[in-house]
């Protein structure tokens, strides 16, 4: 094995003076000045609420541990490997059952393999579960140049596949995972046992744009998918910045902790199935800021942006392999998903499930883990 293929050991260190200058950057914050009658902690109609950002930030700073969530994540095999250029980090926990399958896990935005800490448990008896970082994601970084984008990344995994020694292996994704996940199946569908899609009622908001109208909406159901679509619109902002500018948010949230808390969290309320519930009421706080800590400790707010501007110039289109089984997990349910998704009831596997959102891994891992387990054991 020559350097350019080599798998080196790597173990998460962030250094004291890095630690010690967030906090420090968290004590001296300037804040907005707040809006008389805006002090309702839970309302996010016009993003994430001072009230609430700050009791978070605090927490960040004096209540979080990120020596103790640094060991935690240390407890896995970690390994950075060169492909193309790029450095990538991936996570490889290994299964003690022989017969166990390898699984790769792909993760989007504003995720990182931190999303899928608490799911590795659960998968372990069954699955040696393999873990890459998006380039410019986490300790994917830095970036080697431009033109790291979809079809790029999917090319590096399953070269990383095949440098673990996996030639045959099964997929899951969520968000960008998702596009990853398809591609993989698509390209190398002689090495793809079967691919797992996490998907969640907000896909409905690109019916109309990438995707097309299901037939014989009747005007009940038209008006279910515009209230959809029109909550997606008030959702774009993120989009529309790293689609098109991912210099300009870059520079702020490479500088400012709590301007990228507030990108951040302000998604795990507005993206998951949390209702009411604050994001750190739905998923674990402490998870949440290890996943905001890692993008804060390597500057990959500004270089995960770069990877939306480069998807949306490419000019690729989402592809989903025909020939290699599929099976999709809709949590935080619509009923009218799955005529839109798939209205030739196509996908063997379809499970639908009110509870969760954009993020099952972290919001509901044991439902994840029990449909990850069932379809791929259905096909093996």
């Amino acid at each position: 094995m020559n350097e350019n293929t080599a798998l080196t050991p790597f173990r998460i260190d962030i250094p004291q003076a890095d630690v010690d200058d967030l906090r420090n950057r968290l004590a001296h914050a300037r804040w907005p000045i707040p809006v008389p009658g805006r002090d309702d902690r839970s309302d996010f109609s016009r993003g994430i609420p001072l009230v609430y950002l700050r009791e978070l930030a605090e927490y960040w700073r004096d209540g979080f541990d990120w020596r103790a969530q640094e060991a935690k994540l240390n407890e896995y095999e970690q390994l950075t490997t060169v492909v193309d250029g790029q450095t990538f980090h991936l996570v490889h926990a290994r299964s003690a059952n022989s017969d166990a399958i390898p699984l790769i896990l792909n993760h989007g935005w504003p995720s990182s393999f931190v999303d899928y800490q608490r799911l590795i448990p659960l998968l372990s008896d069954d699955f040696h579960v393999i873990i890459p970082s998006l380039p410019g994601f986490g300790f994917s970084t830095p970036l080697s140049g431009t033109g790291w984008e979809l079809a790029r990344t999917t090319a590096a995994y399953a070269e990383i596949m095949a440098r673990l020694g996996y030639e045959r292996f099964a997929a899951h994704g969520t968000d960008i995972g998702a596009g990853t996940t398809g591609r993989l199946a698509a390209i190398y569908p002689e090495r793809v046992i079967g691919m797992h899609v996490g998907a969640d009622r907000r896909l409905l908001g690109l019916v109309g744009g990438k995707f097309p109208y299901p037939d014989g909406l009747s005007e009940a159901e038209t008006a279910q998918l515009e209230a959809v679509r029109t909550e997606y619109v008030g959702e774009r902002g993120y989009l529309e910045m790293q689609d098109h500018r991912p210099d300009t948010i870059g520079a702020a949230l490479t500088d400012s902790p709590v301007g990228q808390l507030a990108w951040i969290a302000e998604k795990f309320k507005t993206r998951t199935g949390g209702g009411y519930r604050t994001p750190d009421e739905t998923v674990d706080r402490d998870q949440l800021l290890t996943n905001i800590s890692l993008y804060w400790f390597t500057c990959s707010g500004a270089s995960s942006a770069q990877f939306y501007y480069e998807s949306e110039h490419s000019g690729l289109d989402l592809v989903m392999a025909a020939d290699v089984p599929s099976g999709w997990a809709v949590f935080d349910t619509h009923p009218l998903l799955r005529r839109a998704m798939d209205p030739w009831k196509a996908i063997g596997h379809w499970s639908e499930f009110t509870e969760g959102g954009h993020f099952p891994a972290m919001e509901e891992p044991e439902l994840l883990a029990d449909d990850i387990r069932t379809f791929f054991h259905g096909i093996s």
